[in-house]
């Protein structure tokens, strides 16, 4: 290992940062689309056996409209309950009641998860790229076999993204 040249240890200590960065955003964006997902709906529970929704106040938001080419149904709680509630200032400033809109089909956070997933894959893909040169103008056999081996892990933890890319998305 002690003829590794300079270029060899910093392509390799290069890939590897660039593969904790891409890690380090798809940890990132998870923890943000999770979030973003609770923000509307905090303090209030979902209950999937009577498909409605119970406020912090006990009050049952119930579905009122469905739309089947989004994927959303919108579930709103009777006007008079929340217009009597003394939560209603923090809640809904709408007369009418508080409403959810559930999306089960993507919708904008979906979107900006794929394009951070997007984002990962590509990093990924420069890291394999410069590998793959790397191992062209390696000569030892040793320093080859360990390129080939990170770029093995590299192309199955993008492989691994790209599948998750694909796959469907637990909503609740």
């Amino acid at each position: 290992m002690h003829d590794l040249s300079l270029e060899y240890v910093l392509v390799l200590g290069y890939a590897i940062f660039l593969l904790a960065v891409a890690l380090l955003l798809e940890m990132v964006a998870r923890y943000a689309h999770q979030r973003s997902l609770r923000m509307s709906t905090v303090g209030f529970t979902y209950h999937a056996d009577s498909d409605t929704w119970r406020c912090p106040e006990n009050q049952h938001l119930l579905p009122v409209f469905s739309d089947p080419v989004k994927g959303s149904v919108t579930y709103r709680a009777p006007a008079a309950a929340c217009n009597a509630c003394r939560s209603q200032a923090a809640c809904t400033d709408s007369p009418a009641g508080r409403e959810i809109e559930h999306k089960s089909a993507p919708s904008l956070q979906f979107g900006m998860r794929h394009f951070h997933r997007g984002f990962s894959l590509t990093l990924l893909v420069l890291a394999n790229l410069i590998l793959g040169v790397e191992i062209l103008r390696t000569s030892g056999f040793y320093a080859r076999s360990l390129l080939v081996v990170v770029l093995i892990l590299f192309c199955a933890i993008g492989m691994y993204l790209a599948s998750a890319l694909s796959s469907p998305v637990r909503h609740l």
